[in-house]
Formats: structure tokens, sequence, C-alpha cells
């Protein structure tokens, strides 16, 4: 008799404990839906005290994951560390992944910890350096060593990356990412009305033909600015959101402006080259379509040497340059018979 009401007190004993943990884990998510529809973008704030709250006070498994943007608003400054950028970024994947699921998703949450607010959270879970972004999951007991951290690489793609980085740890969907408009509707209604009002005059100085795309000059200029815009690399640095210049590690008083490796490119450096292969161009535009028209002799053969020694000069930087940063050379081959 007395077994059997043993063995009855540890099943009821059981069955509380399992009752109240699993209020408790409601209590927690509903929370954190109170807290997320809070914030305007979904992502929480978290503190020192709400981690301890939310990650490891609780008992694993937890019954939801944390997505976790560590920022640091003393170095939003910094234009190398993109903090801003990446916040926003993170923002707009946190509010994708609520409208795409209705915000009735309870399974992953978004959150922030600031370091100047939060500095044992930021060595509780080992940051030491930025951007950082780190996926705690619901079986993760220590935060530093049970978490997935993103790879910095990987931040080039911002907002998608980060979404591919969650559905790669998790068995969750993100959804599309919704991007705010560039202009709102009524900046969209001002521009159309002052369009319409501008049109009549626009229309009569192109009849008359005294529009700025009249002038040779305005097509010589685009014809330059499009030419450098190409061989700058720009459109790589707008598409990689690259920084015209790093602070050294070594020494932070020190910029760099040429990155030694191939697998990276500086705007300053891309902008360097697309100067120089510039100069070599309008120098050869002007030899074909300006100097053909003098008729003093011996000034065509000085801006011709002129011409060869410029060009010269740049394309042996440029070749220098390539070869420092890639460590492939160029080498030149002789007529066999002046060996």
């Amino acid at each position: 008799m007395a077994a059997h009401f043993f063995t009855l007190s540890i099943i009821t004993l059981s069955l509380f404990v399992v009752a109240s943990s699993g209020e408790l884990e409601s209590e927690l998510v509903a929370d954190l839906l109170t807290l997320q529809s809070e914030s305007k973008s979904g992502v929480i704030h978290l503190d020192d005290r709400t981690v301890s709250k939310f990650l490891t006070s609780p008992r694993t498994p937890r019954p939801y994951s944390f997505l976790i943007f560590f920022d640091a608003a003393n170095f939003h400054d910094k234009p190398e560390l993109r903090l801003r950028e990446l916040r926003r970024e993170f923002e707009i994947v946190a509010s994708s992944f609520i409208t795409n699921h209705n915000s009735s998703n309870t399974k992953l949450f978004f959150g922030d910890i600031e370091f100047r607010e939060s500095q044992s959270s930021f060595q509780l879970f080992g940051v030491n350096s930025l951007p950082h972004v780190r996926l705690v999951g619901p079986t993760g007991k220590s935060l530093k060593d049970d978490s997935d951290v993103m790879d910095q690489g990987d931040f080039s793609r911002l907002a998608e990356s980060m979404a591919e980085f969650v559905e790669s740890r998790t068995k969750l969907t993100v959804g599309p990412i919704h991007r705010p408009p560039v202009l709102s509707k009524m900046q969209l209604g001002l521009i159309t009305a002052l369009l319409l009002l501008c049109l009549p005059l626009v229309a009569k100085r192109i009849f008359a033909g005294k529009t700025l795309l009249h002038d040779p000059k305005i097509w010589l200029s685009g014809a330059v600015f499009v030419y450098f815009f190409s061989v700058s690399g720009a459109m790589h640095n707008i598409i990689r959101k690259m920084p015209m210049f790093l602070v050294d590690r070594n020494d932070p008083n020190k910029l760099v402006f040429f990155y030694q490796g191939s697998g990276m490119q500086l705007g300053a450096e891309g902008f360097a080259v697309g100067f120089l292969y510039t100069v070599v161009g309008l120098l050869l535009a002007v030899v074909t379509h300006v100097l053909v028209y003098v008729k003093d002799a011996t000034a065509k053969r000085l801006a011709m040497l002129f011409t060869l020694l410029v060009s010269f000069w740049a394309v042996k930087k440029v070749i220098l340059l390539d070869n420092w940063k890639t460590g492939y050379g160029i080498h030149g081959f002789w007529p066999s018979s002046w060996n």
C-alpha cells in the first residue's frame, strides 16, 4: 500500500512540475510577444536582466530561438564597421519574418544588445569584435559555446545573408525580404506635381534646342564619367558596399587605402587605378582627335613623346599594383631575333 502511495505521489509531483514548466514557458513566450509588439521593427531590446530572464534562467529546451545583433552606439561613427547599416538590415529581416508569419510565429525572436548597457552579456557570449550576429537555439545551455555565430564575410549581402543564416541553422523559413520604399507616397506625389508644372517649360526649351542635352561638352563629360565609372570598379563598390578605406589594426591612427590580397578591393584603390586608366584614355583621345589638327611638327612630336611617357608610367603603376596585390606577374616578350 505504501509503495503504491509513493508511486502515485511521484507521478503527481512530476505532472505538477511539467505543468508548472509549461506554464512558465507560456509566460515567457507571452512576454516576448508583448515586447515584440511594442517594438516598431519587432526587434526586442535586451539587457543583462532580460538575457537572464529569457536565455540563461529558463530550462532547456526553450520553446524558442533567439537571433541577436550585438551593437555599440559609440562605434556607429566608424564606417568600416557599418553598424548602422547592418542594424537597419537586421531590423528589415525581423520585420519581414514577422510579416511573413502574420505575427503568430513563436519559434524565433529577434533581439539586440548594446555594449555600454550590457557589458556582462557581451562577456557571457564571448563577443570581442563587431559586427556580430549570433543565433541561440532552444537547446543551447552555454551562450558562448552552444550558439551559432554568423561569419563576418557573410554580411556582404546584408538582410538576405542574415535570412539565409537563420534558415540554414533552423528549420524555419524567413520568407521574402520586405524593404521599405525609397520614396513615400507623399514624396512621389510632390515629385509628380513638380514634373507636371515643369513640363511646359522643359518642352519649350527642347524644341528650341537650348537644353543641356544639346551641349556637346555635356556629352563629352558624361562619356568620360562613364569610362571612369566602368574602369574604377565603382559598380563593385556599390554592390558589395565596400568602404573607401580601412583603419590599420596595428595602428588605429593610420588608414589603409590599398588592401593586399585578391579577395578584397577597397574603394580608394579602385578609384586610383580608374584615374590612371582615364588619364591614358584621355591622352589617347587627344592624340587621335586633337593632335591631328596641329600643323607644327615639333609640337606634335613633343605631345606624342609626353603621351607615351605618361601612358607608360600609368600602365607600369597599374601592373606593379596588380603584382603587389595578387602576386601575379606580367612579363614582356621580345622578338626572338632580338635575343
